[in-house]
């Protein structure tokens, strides 16, 4: 298998070198906007929980882990990526990361059923890049049941039309290329 590099932009493994899968639909958040995207999040990240629930390469995870979030689930189904963020959550002795091989839709099912609050996932970012299908996409938002305050990036192909609850207050949004990136936060 075909492996490229990822390189972490900021924190305590600021420019740390990963390996990552070149594989079919996996595509790392480029450097570039990462560094738009956790400019936008600085004072959010510090202690907070995250949810990477695409991790693919591990981009957005390492990236919040890195910059001070005390916990970090990454949800990832391809065996090969997962195996290859095991290896990475090693070689970083990430411990505030956890790793779940199922699908993504499957996490959420199971999270739901087991929240206890309104049936909310609790974590305080939830970052949603996922292979680039605008149906899989609002299926998971639809899912989506989060508090108040929750702050949700976003990253879809640029011209995908994306519907977001009402009580999604964008923040920020910005396109790169072919894609496009948002910062939402959930209000009551």
């Amino acid at each position: 298998m075909t492996q490229g590099k990822l390189r972490i932009i900021g924190g305590t493994w600021r420019s740390r070198l990963l390996p990552v899968i070149i594989a079919q639909g996996l595509r790392p958040t480029t450097d570039r906007i990462r560094e738009t995207v956790f400019n936008w999040l600085q004072s959010d990240i510090p202690g907070s929980r995250c949810l990477d629930l695409f991790a693919g390469s591990g981009a957005l995870g390492f990236e919040a882990a890195s910059r001070g979030a005390s916990e970090v689930v990454m949800v990832e189904n391809a065996a090969e990526t997962f195996k290859q963020l095991q290896h990475n959550v090693e070689k970083l002795a990430a411990t505030q990361v956890k790793l779940l091989r199922q699908d993504a839709l499957h996490y959420l099912s199971q999270a739901l059923q087991g929240a206890e609050s309104a049936k909310t996932v609790d974590f305080d970012i939830v970052f949603l890049d996922p292979p680039y299908d605008c149906a899989l996409l609002q299926t998971v938002i639809s899912l989506l049941i989060l508090s108040a305050g929750t702050k949700v990036y976003l990253e879809a192909r640029k011209g995908d039309d994306i519907d977001v609850p009402d009580n999604w207050l964008l923040l920020k949004d910005k396109t790169a290329g072919q894609v496009h990136f948002s910062l939402y936060e959930i209000k009551e």
